[in-house]
């Protein structure tokens, strides 16, 4: 990127946030603290009204704003991607304040762009598998429990457990919300249980904002994720397999705990981060003809024992 190309994009950032540190944008661009000043006194120049605090940030004075911001053929295309993720991946509500906020950047483009997304539009398109059909929520939760955050207002759900096949009513403190392996989840304290929970967006049935707020100061989501990753028992594990399964496995290892992997002797080594053994030997012994266990011993001990018991039932 060129420095005219980025200055601009830095004035684009400074009106995207109150503050903007001066970290960020040297991140963002992969320049030097030195350049982010430089640039900033190059706007300042320019007549752009900012206002600088050593330790803060950057920002730009109240009333300021550019003309109408037009978009690259890239960044369009980047939006109606988006739109098609939308539409699939989260809830009616969410999905159609995307869709409004896409009619406001469309007419904006330049005539070629508009025409340019026309074109692309029918070649675009998200797939959900069979086994996540049903995922999609029929509520309207997102929008309600990110209000929720904003405001820190308790919500009440009524909420299906899995493990125990209960529903129950809650008053929980949203924390976040992310989405993992098809699904929405949020993550919030639940003042039933007095810790923690992670609620998934698909089983709650039915959500309400109430007008009480909490006091609570809750962890930001990613320091959450961060904290519960180490405080969780997770064992090591080391596999050698054929290279004619890497195929079938590429997908599934992420959901046991994949790290790393290797080419030792011909054979690929993974290791392995886990906290459920048990489901990892299970799942492990659909490629037992062309997999060895390395470490841990338990682990093989317990490949030997289901496979005897397989035998066994199999005479």
């Amino acid at each position: 990127m060129n420095r005219i190309d980025r200055i601009s994009a830095i004035l684009i950032q400074l009106q995207s946030r109150r503050v903007v540190k001066a970290s960020d944008i040297a991140e963002r661009f992969n320049i030097s603290l030195r350049t982010v000043y430089r640039d900033i006194k190059t706007l300042e120049q320019a007549g752009i009204p900012l206002i600088g605090e050593a330790g803060v940030g950057y920002s730009i004075m109240d009333g300021y704003r550019l003309p109408p911001v037009m978009f690259t053929r890239e960044e369009a295309t980047a939006f109606l991607t988006a739109e098609k993720l939308m539409e699939k991946l989260t809830d009616p509500l969410s999905d159609e304040n995307f869709k409004s906020a896409m009619y406001k950047i469309r007419s904006v483009l330049r005539t070629a762009e508009k025409d340019f997304l026309e074109n692309i539009d029918g070649h675009i398109e998200v797939m959900k598998s069979r086994r996540t059909a049903g995922s999609k929520l029929d509520l309207n939760p997102l929008q309600l429990i990110l209000k929720g955050i904003a405001q820190k207002n308790v919500l009440a759900i009524n909420y299906f457990a899995a493990h125990t096949q209960q529903k129950s009513e809650r008053c929980i403190e949203p924390v976040g919300v992310f989405y993992q392996d098809h699904y929405w989840h949020l993550i919030a304290w639940c003042r039933l249980r007095e810790d923690y929970r992670d609620f998934r967006l698909d089983r709650i049935s039915g959500i309400s904002l109430s007008s009480e707020q909490f006091e609570s100061q809750h962890p930001n989501l990613k320091d959450f994720i961060s904290r519960s990753a180490q405080e969780k028992n997770l064992q090591a594990v080391v596999i050698r397999v054929e290279k004619k399964v890497l195929p079938y496995i590429n997908e599934q290892k992420y959901y046991n705990g994949y790290v790393s992997e290797q080419e030792i002797d011909g054979m690929i080594e993974i290791t392995f981060l886990t906290e459920f053994l048990e489901g990892f030997v299970r799942w492990l012994m659909m490629y037992g003809d062309m997999a060895e266990v390395i470490t841990p011993a338990n682990l093989r001990e317990r490949v030997k024992v289901l496979s005897g018991i397989i035998h066994q039932k199999n005479q």
